[in-house]
């Protein structure tokens, strides 16, 4: 009777065991949004905006930066939201644009946001084109999607 009992005790938690690792292959599943996904619509719209605001001097990264963000910048170097907002008055920028977004989904709250961006800078009287590749890691927590990480890289402009 103890073995049944024992065995018994060994299955269930097994089968708990299989049922946890289960959901958790579960929520790893991605998929890749499909064009009129609101959601990735909404992302790659802030994205957009973002893009832009280096030639509209908007604040729109205020709406959806986490309190907990953190960029690395093409140089390698680390920033949080309160720098990610901060305007570079040096920098003059001008015909901003973003050339691709895609959206991928991983379960119900990541989204990854592969892009480009280009712009006219001009710094201390000279203007050149620059070109950003970038990941943007995206969290729906709270009711709302956020940025909590994101990593440029600037390449040469094609």
């Amino acid at each position: 009777m103890k073995t049944a009992a024992r065995l018994a005790g060994v299955t269930g938690r097994m089968l708990g065991v299989l049922i946890v690792l289960g959901t958790f292959a579960t929520a790893q599943q991605s998929r890749w949004a499909k064009d009129d996904d609101p959601v990735a619509k909404y992302i790659i719209d802030m994205e957009r905006q973002w893009a832009e605001s280096g030639c509209t001097h908007d604040t729109v990264a205020s709406k959806f930066l986490a309190d907990d963000f953190q960029g690395t910048a093409p140089s390698g170097e680390r920033y949080n939201k309160a720098e990610a907002l901060k305007t570079d008055h040096s920098l003059n920028e001008r015909d901003c644009h973003l050339d691709e977004a895609k959206v991928r989904f991983f379960g119900d709250t990541v989204a990854i946001a592969y892009g480009s961006e280009r712009a006219k800078t001009k710094r201390d009287g000279s203007e050149a084109m620059r070109c950003l590749v970038w990941t943007d890691t995206w969290l729906h927590r709270s009711g709302k999607w956020e940025i909590i990480a994101v990593q440029d890289a600037e390449q040469p402009c094609k």
